[in-house]
């Protein structure tokens, strides 16, 4: 279970997220600018501006920040272009309000919006059998499909959910009325007297979670993740009934 990593050699500094993509975005215009500044036709700027975001998100370290950093120019070029048509030039910014609206910046460092595949968690119950009324979290919530999943393996189980973006939660609250959803910041609630933690973020987020886990879930409690382990801690059981998607099974130890 847990382990000392006081000896691991000190992380490399890293820009926090959205960061890079604010950065990227921003080279990428100020070349654009500065190119067509220099007399380049559009023709040549455009290319070379899209260059340079490709190049900037070299720096993002999953894929879907590096995809989500190199079209920010091109995307935004190509809805500016629709300012020709009638359309506002600020019309490229609807899409990022909205974003920004169901995503806010402050929980970009969690997961996104993935949700749980259908039949990802079946078979759990069998492998982590809980008493009537245990108390289970799924700790970032989004749309639901965790929460549906959970409660047609434990129905007998006092369900809870917790998910930063309120418009989310204001779904998943209608979507699971059997659970108790709220708007929260998954790391700022309290553990303590859950059964089970269920998760489905990124690499980068596990460890957090798994030191939260340690430090606040009583002994025998169970922690599982959905595709991605927690490296130092050894697994309990490892289930895959949906390939690809391996479910994670840890029970806490003191």
């Amino acid at each position: 279970m847990p382990s000392s990593r006081a000896s691991e050699a000190p992380r490399r500094f890293r820009l926090r997220w959205p960061v890079p993509a604010v950065l990227g975005w921003g080279l990428a215009w100020l070349l654009f600018f500065g190119l067509r500044a220099a007399g380049l036709s559009p023709a040549w700027a455009l290319p070379a501006a899209t260059l340079a975001g490709v190049v900037a998100a070299l720096v993002g370290d999953t894929a879907w920040r590096r995809v989500f950093i190199a079209a920010g120019f091109p995307l935004s070029a190509g809805l500016l272009a629709m300012s020709t048509g009638g359309v506002p030039a600020v019309a490229w910014l609807a899409p990022l309000a909205l974003l920004l609206l169901v995503y806010p910046i402050n929980a970009w460092r969690d997961a996104p919006i993935f949700p749980t595949p259908e039949g990802a968690l079946e078979g759990l119950a069998a492998r982590v059998p809980l008493p009537e009324g245990a108390r289970v979290l799924d700790a970032g919530c989004g749309l639901g499909q965790g929460l549906q999943a959970l409660h047609r393996e434990y129905p007998q189980a006092r369900l809870a959910g917790i998910e930063w973006s309120w418009p989310l939660a204001l779904m998943c609250r209608w979507r699971c009325p059997w659970a108790e959803v709220r708007r929260a910041s998954l790391w700022s609630a309290d553990w303590s007297s859950l059964d089970l933690v269920y998760l489905f973020q990124r690499p980068e987020t596990m460890p957090r979670a798994a030191e939260k886990a340690a430090a606040e879930m009583r002994e025998g409690a169970w922690l599982v993740s959905l595709e991605f382990p927690v490296r130092a801690w050894q697994p309990q059981a490892r289930l895959e009934p949906v390939p690809g998607k391996p479910v994670w099974i840890y029970r806490v130890a003191r």
